[in-house]
This record gives C-alpha cells, structure tokens and sequence, in this order.
C-alpha cells in the first residue's frame, strides 16, 4: 500500500532523518511512505497542492495526532486528515498517551479542569468535550485510533507479502 504519512514530524530539526525511518518502518511492513518532505515544492501553494496530490495517490492515510503546540493536533493534519476521509480513505490516527480529551486538557494545563454548570472547561472557560474519546470526536469517530506511534499504526494494515 501507497501511506501518506501526516504529521507535524515535518516541523522536527531531525525531519529528514526521521522521514529516512519512516520510510523504512513502512518498507518492513511491506507499504511506501508518502511524505510531504518528499516533495519539491518551496512555496506555501505548491506545497498544499503537492500533498494533497499525495493524498489523492495514497491508499491510506497515517496520521500523528499527537498534541503540538498546545492541547490538539496540528491544524495541518487535521486538513489532511479530513481531506482523506472526504475521499473515503482509511485514516489510522496514532497517539503516544491513552488518555481522553479531559485528561489530555488537564495534563497539559496544568491540573483538574473546572466544572461549571457540569461540565468541564479549561483556563480559559471553554467547554471541553466530555465523551471519553482520546481527540474531538470529528477525528476519534471516522479515524481509527491506535496508542503508540508509526509502528503501532503500521500493524493495523494489512501486509503485503514479500518477493
């Protein structure tokens, strides 16, 4: 299988040597890693229009869901992310913590969340969603959600015999 591989890995100081060990993961698994750092694109348009040229060739999408920068994922995968679900593409969301979205607001701020009227906020006094998922459920209900990382996702496809 073609795996766009989506996460903000990309922003990493070490991307490449990690996109040199992604590649390879998915080559043990008997897939080829997509990745967006592939591309030649040097301009923000050129580069959106190259990965999702990507996500159109992908027969699946893998994704880091981790927190970056903040409680959420990246904005950026989450487009991916949604883009490949719009085209009916299997997406495997992986998270390195077992946690719900309260618990995961609550380690990264700091402390309990407060409850008014009932239901959960944060430091700002936005509600937190409260249905024991580990993301917003836009991405925990149509993503499959595995805890781990490249390789955990990885052994939720199907492999591809070798030779």
């Amino acid at each position: 299988m073609k795996l766009y591989l989506a996460g903000p890995d990309v922003f990493r100081p070490d991307a490449m040597a990690w996109a040199d060990a992604a590649r390879q993961s998915c080559a043990r698994f008997g897939h080829t890693a997509l990745i967006p750092l592939d591309g030649v694109e040097t301009t923000a348009p050129g580069i959106y229009h190259a990965n999702i040229e990507l996500i159109r060739s992908a027969d699946a999408v893998l994704a880091n869901l981790n927190p970056f920068r903040g409680c959420e994922p990246d904005s950026g995968t989450c487009v991916e992310v949604g883009f490949a679900l719009a085209l009916d593409k299997p997406v495997i969301g992986y998270l390195a913590e077992q946690e719900n979205t309260i618990e995961r607001v609550a380690r990264i701020e700091g402390g309990p969340l407060e409850n008014r009227a009932g239901r959960p906020v944060d430091r700002r006094g936005l509600h937190v969603e409260d249905f024991g998922l580990p993301l917003n459920l836009m991405l925990a209900v149509p993503a499959q959600i595995v805890i781990g990382g490249l390789a955990e996702a990885l052994a939720q496809l199907p492999a591809k015999p070798r030779g």
